[in-house]
């Protein structure tokens, strides 16, 4: 870990055993919140099929696939259930598969951003060292992500590395996909299979793959953006991060299961997200608070990424991304 402060500099030992413990039925409980909004939705469409209920199952469901996400990360730490099979077991099955994703896969890579956070080997640097950027450059990205170019462009990647070398013989390229794809094609099959019997199977493609490839895209980007993009200072573990204060719409549709209180993950990050409130209640309380790097609500947030048009960004020191998991569409 890179300058990070001593546990023990920050909490006492009565705040950190509280902050440790764990919770079976916390972590079943979210994830079953997940997929009970996202039901809700969808039978909110299939109820009432109209322009209105569509928009707003698109926007929830794929508020509630970040949050699949969010609690996949967590159990990419370990910290979503208490026990480890439980955890392994809902944060691929529940959480990463149906998203298309691995969870020990992220977590390898993902520990390596803890470990090097914001410096020049953080395999997350490309997503956010870039910033600030320009108001236009932040519209052209949103707009690619609402308009589904950036989903479809890292999904066609990700199944054309899937389906292996042209050089590969058939049954090597079937074990190459099942290895990369495999358990996750089976997860959206059956929520495939689901729509099917539920109702009607088109709308695996309306309900799950358009919010996906959309708005899950959208607050992804947002919550990156908020995360670290123009941190006050890199080598700082109070400033290599950002916390955002958050309303309860933004937390319903940006920023679900608490992953606006990222600074405190930084600091800490094998606290489970439900604690995090809690541990940032703790934080504040020992005198570390004027020094944690906060911003309230998205929108400041977004303000402070970007500069007037006719600026140019490379001034502030930032880094310029040459491309985000092979989309191509970082650099402008």
């Amino acid at each position: 870990m890179r300058n990070l402060p001593p546990i023990s500099s920050l909490l006492n030992d009565a705040q950190i055993d509280r902050l440790r413990a764990r919770s079976d039925l916390w972590g079943g409980y979210l994830v079953a919140h997940a997929w009970l909004v996202i039901a809700a939705a969808c039978a909110l469409f299939i109820w009432i099929p109209h322009p209105l209920t569509y928009l707003a199952a698109v926007v929830i469901i794929g508020s509630r696939q970040l949050g699949l996400v969010i609690l996949m990360h967590d159990t990419a730490h370990n910290a979503l259930f208490k026990t480890p099979a439980l955890n392994h077991f809902c944060g691929q099955w529940l959480c990463a598969f149906p998203m298309l994703a691995d969870m020990p896969t992220y977590r390898n890579y993902h520990l390596k951003h803890h470990n090097r956070t914001q410096q020049d080997d953080d395999p997350d640097i490309v997503l956010t060292g870039h910033y600030p950027i320009t108001r236009a450059s932040l519209k052209r990205k949103l707009w690619r992500d609402i308009s589904g170019q950036t989903g479809f462009s890292q999904r066609k990647s990700q199944l054309l590395h899937a389906l292996g070398s042209p050089d590969l013989r058939a049954g090597q390229r079937v074990r190459f996909f099942w290895d990369q794809l495999g358990r996750q094609t089976i997860a959206n099959l059956t929520l495939l299979l689901i729509f099917a019997v539920v109702a009607d199977a088109y709308l695996y493609l309306i309900l799950w793959l358009v919010p996906l490839l959309t708005w899950q895209q959208l607050v992804l980007r947002i919550r990156n953006i908020a995360e670290h993009a123009a941190i006050r200072d890199r080598s700082d573990p109070f400033g290599n991060a950002r916390t955002t204060e958050v309303t309860l719409l933004e937390r319903a549709f940006i920023s679900p299961y608490w992953v606006n209180y990222h600074l405190e993950h930084h600091l800490i990050y094998w606290v489970s997200c439900y604690r995090l409130p809690l541990l940032r209640h703790f934080l504040i309380a020992n005198g570390f608070g004027e020094k944690m790097q906060t911003e309230y609500g998205y929108l400041a947030v977004l303000k402070k990424v970007t500069v007037d048009d006719e600026d140019s960004p490379s001034s502030s020191g930032g880094y310029r991304a040459q491309g985000t998991f092979g989309t191509g569409f970082e650099a402008s």
